[in-house]
């Protein structure tokens, strides 16, 4: 099980020395790893939707969003996943109706609900499989440090209120790599959450320092018709759970008391028993995000209340056009 992200990955202490070393260690593995992998080129566009960072920053809920341009662009897309937390290796199409996230992961059933997916440990076998099944293109959620398959566009996804954390990388902060050296693979960056055109231009002078020179396109995560009545007592698995509970309070929920988890956490019957036993004694409804609702045990599923988020590109029309014209150079 992964245990909860650490206090000092996004706050002001210092992490422990003793994990210096690894995070070099850790780094320098990652860069040879790719440097010695010959990836496999596919016959269809392969997207990468990643991040640079460990855990959430809106990945899932890009490549939904990206899906539908693509769709709407003409394209048969399907989604690319590794499956996290599930035991099947793959290549496996997913079918909801048969799978659940043992089986899977989380994430992969939440994508099957916009477009085909297609759950695979090696992204290479993965791809060759959608080729096979019809897919016109491959979005993969994740995987943009992975070098096994080839990518045609490359997005990262920054969440700008945690941004890149204390700077560290894996395990003496949350960095998968450093920025400078991700920037340099990607195509375009995401940035989710920011307001305001002074925060814009902050970010993108960020990005120059390290060298980024390509589109930057911001977006939001929009909740979907939120109605609160009474009191709620909230939970979630994902990479920053504090999130939902200040999405929950941004939307007016009466947040009687919050719950979290780890991500994609396994729910026992323990902590189930906990959250009901929170929900009587403060007389109110349970709550969370639709990614742990499909890791919920289907008998207490259909009681408890999710609040589901869409992403809303802040300027639909400019990625819609960047990868119309990339795509058509992929064809």
């Amino acid at each position: 099980m992964m245990r909860k992200t650490p206090a000092f990955w996004y706050g002001t202490a210092a992490p422990p020395p003793g994990l210096k070393p690894l995070a070099w260690l850790y780094d320098r593995l990652s860069r040879l790893r790719r440097a010695l992998t010959s990836p496999h080129h596919g016959t269809v566009p392969v997207l990468c939707i990643g991040n640079i960072t460990m855990g959430g920053s809106g990945k899932t809920p890009v490549a939904i969003a990206v899906s539908h341009i693509l769709h709407d662009l003409g394209f048969l897309p399907h989604f690319l996943t590794r499956g996290y937390g599930g035991r099947l290796k793959g290549p496996v199409l997913v079918k909801p109706a048969q799978h659940g996230f043992r089986e899977i992961g989380d994430e992969p059933l939440l994508l099957a609900r916009h477009a085909p997916c297609w759950v695979a440990r090696k992204r290479a076998a993965g791809a060759v499989a959608a080729e096979e099944g019809g897919a016109g293109a491959i979005i993969m959620d994740d995987g943009f440090q992975n070098p096994s398959l080839h990518k045609n566009l490359s997005f990262l996804v920054i969440d700008a209120a945690a941004g890149f954390g204390n700077g560290a990388v894996f395990p003496a902060g949350p960095l998968r790599e450093l920025p400078q050296n991700g920037l340099k693979r990607a195509d375009a960056c995401i940035l989710l959450g920011i307001k305001d055109e002074n925060s814009r231009e902050d970010w993108r002078q960020k990005l120059q320092q390290y060298g980024y020179q390509n589109p930057v396109f911001f977006a939001d995560l929009q909740p979907q018709n939120p109605s609160f009545d009474g009191a709620f007592v909230g939970f979630a698995g994902i990479g920053l759970p504090q999130k939902f509970r200040e999405t929950l309070e941004t939307c007016g929920a009466d947040v009687a008391e919050f719950f979290p988890f780890p991500d994609h956490y396994a729910y026992r019957r323990e902590d189930i028993k906990t959250l009901l036993a929170a929900a009587r004694r403060h007389n109110a409804a349970l709550i969370t995000t639709e990614k742990d609702a499909v890791r919920l045990p289907a008998k207490i599923r259909e009681s408890v209340k999710t609040l589901p988020v869409a992403l809303q590109w802040q300027d639909e029309q400019a990625i819609t056009a960047f990868l119309k014209s990339k795509l058509q150079k992929t064809s």
